[in-house]
């Protein structure tokens, strides 16, 4: 059944939302995304928000009209947007309202690397674009049934945009902008571990509202008993390790690890000016002393790993991260302040067919890293248990952390 009134538009349950609410939650999604490129134009201080060539950011520009692109190609222009999941992604779209959209803003047209070599609109026709398009999007919202497959499209643009708004704050976290839209992640209490006894789970979603091509489709996996951290490894207990040496230490690292290690000659998370006698890290530009019961942030999958492996300890498997957070909330068990590493590769499910957004299928599959959970800077929209996230162990630009099991 759909839900057709809900208090909080930010609630997870908008993956079930109807017209009325959707049409709310995409107004409020578009008034964030706008706010941050507000925050860019004034740190920047060029009206074309020309930033340096980076490997692990689009142009700013680009970033913008793409939201707009993707909403318009599977919507307005997306003639058999009424079939949901069931749409031929093949079939030819009608025209943009922009020309050149699809030239400027379609991901299949132009490499990441190759988009900092386009010439876009400048921001104020692309700002337009936004408010035509998402005009367009919301008057054909409400002639559309209130059906999964009628509201797929819709659905889909919302969390679409949701999580390119949390590129927007690791990509100022990293040019070291201020915007001023994000609190600190909260201080922790540490806990006790929590035992959880042997179970057969079921990983995954169920059918029923918009359900992302990565969590298709709940099936059961046999759990063996685990203990599992109640919250994210802080920053006093990751001090210890690098304070006994964990990052000179060949014995606590895979091979990638420490490969990874003599290529960087890291020796402290990203962004870390100090970790003796307290955290000073850059913070959005900004040298701060980190509470040392704050989680760590900004550490790669190699880290994570080798972390465990210093303490006895190891990386929780997605299926006990999941299991722990959907069972373990009374107990104690937090999640939310950062995304966490888990030991698992990305794999897809039993089941598993790739959306009519997705354009080809994902490199990462098979190589990257399965992340849980969510960051301080994820919408609340897109907040749940059985979310999966994912990248190369290497990376370390998202607010990322970890939590460890009993080995």
């Amino acid at each position: 059944m759909l839900v057709t009134e809900l208090a909080d538009v930010n609630s997870p349950r908008m993956r079930h939302a109807g017209k009325g609410v959707l049409s709310l939650a995409l107004i409020d999604s578009r008034n964030h995304s706008l706010r941050w490129i507000g925050a860019f134009e004034k740190l920047l201080g060029n009206p074309r928000l020309e930033i340096e060539a980076r490997p692990d950011a689009n142009p700013l520009l680009w970033e913008l009209g793409h939201l707009g692109w993707f909403q318009e190609h599977w919507i307005a222009r997306n003639v058999q947007r009424q079939r949901g999941e069931r749409c031929d992604a093949s079939r030819p779209k009608l025209a943009s309202i922009l020309p050149d959209a699809d030239r400027c803003f379609d991901p299949a047209s132009a490499a990441r690397a190759s988009r900092w070599a386009l010439v876009f609109p400048d921001l104020q026709t692309t700002r337009q674009y936004l408010v035509d398009t998402l005009e367009t999007t919301l008057e054909l919202l409400e002639g559309a049934d209130e059906t999964d497959d009628a509201l797929y499209f819709y659905r889909l643009a919302l969390f679409h945009e949701d999580a390119r708004v949390e590129s927007f704050a690791v990509l100022a976290q990293a040019l070291g902008l201020d915007t001023g839209l994000l609190a600190a992640p909260p201080s922790v209490a540490a806990r006790q571990p929590l035992l959880f006894p042997a179970t057969r789970f079921r990983l995954g979603a169920e059918p029923g509202g918009l359900v992302f091509d990565n969590q298709k489709w709940a099936h059961e996996e046999a759990v063996l008993e685990f203990e599992i951290d109640a919250q994210a490894v802080n920053w006093a207990q990751y001090a210890e390790f690098v304070e006994d040496g964990g990052y000179d230490e060949r014995g606590h690292w895979s091979e990638a690890g420490w490969a990874w290690v003599q290529a960087t000659s890291r020796r402290v998370p990203r962004y870390v000016d100090q970790l003796r006698q307290g955290v000073l890290q850059q913070r959005f530009g900004k040298l701060v002393r980190l509470p040392m019961t704050q989680p760590v942030m900004h550490v790669s999958w190699f880290e994570a790993d080798a972390w465990c492996r210093w303490a006895g300890r190891r990386l929780p498997a997605e299926v006990e991260w999941e299991a722990a957070a959907s069972q373990g909330a009374p107990r104690g068990f937090r999640w939310g302040d950062v995304r966490e590493w888990t030991a698992s590769t990305m794999r897809v499910y039993p089941g598993f067919a790739a959306g009519p957004a997705a354009a080809h299928p994902n490199p990462e599959f098979g190589a990257g890293k399965v992340q849980r959970g969510a960051s301080f800077a994820t919408a609340g929209r897109l907040r749940s248990e059985k979310c999966r996230h994912f990248d190369a162990p290497k990376n370390d630009q998202g607010f990322v952390g970890f939590r460890s099991c009993a080995a």
